[in-house]
């Protein structure tokens, strides 16, 4: 006996089959980014950039990984974050281990625009072909809901800063050289939870979704200018910010992941920065978006 074909078995169907498309796509898409060597571009297209590359948030996790990476390819760093002691610990290191020329600049992101000033007197007569913007900030190592905790509004004004306006001043102190120049490499550094609303992350995810939409957009308007502006968006990487979890297969070392996403440069202009990742982005958005209307309103309550 034939099976009827009533209309909601035929949108079922072509629903199942939308999704064994996307993740079909994906899956190639996350070969061809991630796992083909012959497809990457090497240390000279990333040098011909620039002299220098700029790192926020530069003296661990994640920053300090993109700042030792880049300066292995052959160039010179400007680490900023708001300890000197650890800035020109990390400096010393880059010059020891990689014989790149450094500079520091110490600034706490959490500030206002009265900072901006001084970074960019630093970086006046500096040749900025990569500029990573990294720092950024949680409530707490456990999430939490907004208004608990101490000093809420003061908490959220520091996230505002540190996550939202960083990425948005860095970018405008550095992307008129760039354009002048008619190339230059702007990396936002962003987190899986930029693509939906995390409840008990509330600040977090929502100003990551800002980075990622600002990446997208300023990239539009800027591509044609000769300016690559590439969103990563991680899932977990061992650092001080996700110091509960330990590297292993889904939770990637900052080392390991900054070496591997930067070999996504010139690929892709929104990646999750690694394969392991982007199978886990992929499950993640395929489990979403197979979650009815009445799961979807549970989740977020």
């Amino acid at each position: 006996m034939e099976p009827e074909w009533g209309p909601l078995s035929v949108l079922g169907a072509v629903a199942a089959a939308w999704l064994l498309l996307r993740a079909t796509w994906e899956l190639g898409r996350g070969v061809y980014v991630y796992l083909l060597p012959r497809a990457r571009r090497g240390a000279p297209w990333l040098r011909a950039h620039g002299a220098w590359a700029v790192v926020t948030g530069a003296t661990s996790g994640i920053g300090k990984a993109y700042a030792h990476e880049l300066a292995q390819r052959g160039l010179n760093i400007v680490l900023i974050s708001r300890s000197l002691s650890k800035l020109e610990l990390e400096a010393k290191e880059i010059e020891r281990l990689h014989g790149r020329n450094t500079r520091v600049i110490v600034a706490d992101f959490t500030g206002g625009l009265e900072i901006y000033e001084a970074i960019e007197a630093e970086l006046q007569d500096l040749e900025i072909g990569v500029l990573v913007n990294n720092v950024g900030m949680v409530y707490s190592r456990l999430p939490q809901k907004l208004l608990n905790g101490e000093n809420v509004a003061k908490r959220i004004s520091d996230i505002v800063n540190c996550n939202i306006m960083s990425v948005v001043q860095m970018t405008r102190l550095i992307l008129p050289q760039m354009v002048t120049r008619g190339k230059g490499i702007i990396i936002n550094i962003s987190s899986v939870t930029d693509s939906h609303p995390w409840p008990l992350l509330a600040m977090y995810s929502a100003s990551k979704a800002f980075v990622r939409s600002f990446s997208k957009a300023v990239g539009a308007e800027y591509f044609p200018e000769g300016i690559t502006v590439q969103t990563v968006s991680p899932f977990l990487v061992a650092t001080n910010m996700t110091s509960l979890f330990k590297p292993g297969l889904l939770v990637k070392t900052p080392q390991d992941f900054a070496r591997k996403a930067l070999d996504t440069l010139g690929l892709s202009l929104d990646v999750s920065g690694c394969f392991s990742h982007a199978v886990q982005n992929l499950g993640s958005g395929l489990l979403i978006l197979t979650k009815t209307p009445t799961e979807m309103s549970h989740t977020s309550e």
